[in-house]
């Protein structure tokens, strides 16, 4: 999961390199990325223990920042939509 979000990134950012900006490829991107993220800290913090909910451990700060990350520009609805909208504009 972790591999398959760092390509939608790289890929993203590459065509965004290019000039061409594909709005689908680049919510998938941060949709990808951001639900990776909290999964991955959310496992972080059950290996710890309660430990992982301490303010002073790194973890606790890697689940805020990701949390964080997963909402900023947009919620998943959002990328969804945009996902959704574009997709059914490109068949129409």
């Amino acid at each position: 999961r972790v591999e398959l979000a760092r390509l939608i990134v790289y890929k993203s950012a590459w065509n965004y390199d290019k000039g061409r900006i594909d709005p689908v490829l680049t919510s998938m991107a941060k949709m990808t990325a951001g639900r990776t993220a909290v999964e991955v800290c959310d496992e972080a913090i059950q290996m710890h223990g309660g430990y992982g909910y301490i303010l002073e451990n790194e973890v606790e700060r890697f689940y805020r920042d990701a949390k964080i990350t997963e909402i900023y520009e947009g919620t998943r609805e959002i990328q969804k939509n945009t996902i959704a909208s574009t997709l059914v504009g490109r068949f129409k």
